[in-house]
């Protein structure tokens, strides 16, 4: 457990910060990114709770029970906090039962970063509804909802309609406006201003060949992770039928891979090595940015994104955007550079096409204005207000119950 809070463009006129329990049974990847980043710029003073980012499906059976075990070692020796922040990994209604009597009245808000309900599925694998199952119950314990994008509330909200409508009998459908009526879209908080910092130095790096020669064409950005549900196949197949058209790039395929590179990767390199200038994930902030600034087209071709911080990195540096219709997408995206910007079904080779071509097709100032609105500095004051409103409104409720912390 770690203590954290900044309190950073605090002023004498606003409200004193809260003392927050955030709950994370899985502290790795992008949520460990996000709960660092919220602890950092928020008001409120952070305590974390956390267990590694691994074994997914053990930290949604067995977390609650090993973090409220540790919630109430602290609460033996510390005052309670206002509120517990917790991720949709948490089965929030276990933890509870599982907390003393004192620490189940707290206001409880809840992080939707992914739920086990809508997520792709690779291929012949069944779903376990169980999973889904924990992610409604927990929404509909808590206080507050929170989802990254309205994209991934809707589609929450559609995939926990279809499986109530699915059980044998009892059917707690009043549970799906309950949770909707308290359910709220804040994007994720993002570093870009770390960015900044290495333009110089990265133009330097360009300047001096690090990511290939500009002559032999623009430079294409896959910054995803190399799994089943960013598609890899699909943009191989587009970039095959670049090469056979003569259209001139290079390829920078810098997202995290975990384990051995599938045979679609194997194959890519070597039909596609006359091209590469990356393959694999860049390490280090300087170096990744390095490659963000030198980059001139990011392109995804996802069939899950609930954000996509990845493409919006690359977006603030610079790069033109070439991105399916669909998913969270049109959310980051102004709707004047639709059509621009984003790719209908079998549209993707002749999207990629124009943007090689005009990849400086519209001023870099106005792109960053699409996006610069995720970073941490414009949206730490939404995270704040949702954490105090969700303290107002349940101390408003317990005071007329008459309890009072």
């Amino acid at each position: 457990m770690t203590e954290q809070g900044s309190g950073l463009g605090d002023d004498s006129s606003r409200r004193p910060g809260l003392e927050v329990w955030a709950l994370e049974p899985y502290f790795g990847g992008s949520h460990k990114i996000f709960l660092d980043g919220l602890t950092q710029h928020s008001r409120h003073a952070f305590s974390l709770f956390t267990l590694p980012g691994r074994h997914w499906k053990w930290r949604m059976h067995g977390g609650a029970l090993t973090l409220a075990d540790r919630a109430a070692a602290a609460a033996a020796t510390r005052v309670l906090p206002h509120a517990f922040f917790a991720s949709d990994m948490l089965d929030l209604p276990v933890f509870l039962a599982a907390v003393e009597p004192d620490m189940r009245v707290l206001p409880t808000m809840v992080y939707f970063h992914e739920n086990q309900l809508s997520y792709p599925l690779p291929a012949g694998a069944e779903r376990d509804l169980g999973y889904g199952f924990k992610n409604v119950t927990t929404a509909a314990v808590a206080d507050t909802v929170l989802f990254n994008s309205d994209y991934h509330r809707r589609e929450f909200l559609s995939a926990a309609a279809a499986l109530l409508q699915a059980v044998p009998d009892e059917v707690p459908l009043e549970l799906l406006p309950e949770i909707e009526a308290k359910a709220r879209v804040i994007p994720v908080g993002c570093d870009l201003r770390r960015f900044d910092r290495h333009r110089s130095e990265a133009t330097g790096d360009a300047a001096a060949g690090r990511w290939g020669c500009p002559a032999d064409g623009p430079l294409l950005l896959w910054n995803q992770r190399w799994e089943y549900d960013k598609a890899p196949g699909t943009l191989f197949a587009a970039l095959y039928a670049l090469k056979d058209m003569g259209v001139s790039f290079r390829l920078a395929m810098a997202g995290p891979n975990q384990g051995t590179p599938t045979a679609e990767f194997v194959e890519a390199k070597a039909r596609l090595a006359g091209h590469l200038v990356q393959w694999g994930k860049v390490q280090g902030d300087a170096d990744y940015a390095s490659l963000l600034w030198a980059a001139d087209v990011v392109v995804s071709t996802a069939v899950h994104e609930f954000f996509g911080i990845a493409v919006v990195e690359a977006i603030y540096c610079g790069c033109r955007p070439v991105l399916p219709d669909r998913l969270s997408y049109p959310e980051l995206i102004p709707k004047e550079a639709h059509e621009d910007v984003l790719y209908r079904e079998g549209g993707l080779v002749a999207a990629l096409t124009r943007a090689l071509a005009r990849p400086r097709a519209w001023s870099e100032d106005w792109q960053r204005t699409w996006v610069g609105g995720f970073d941490w500095a414009g949206l730490r004051s939404r995270y704040d207000e949702e954490i105090q409103s969700c303290w107002d409104k349940a101390t408003r409720i317990r005071s007329r119950r008459g309890f009072v912390r």
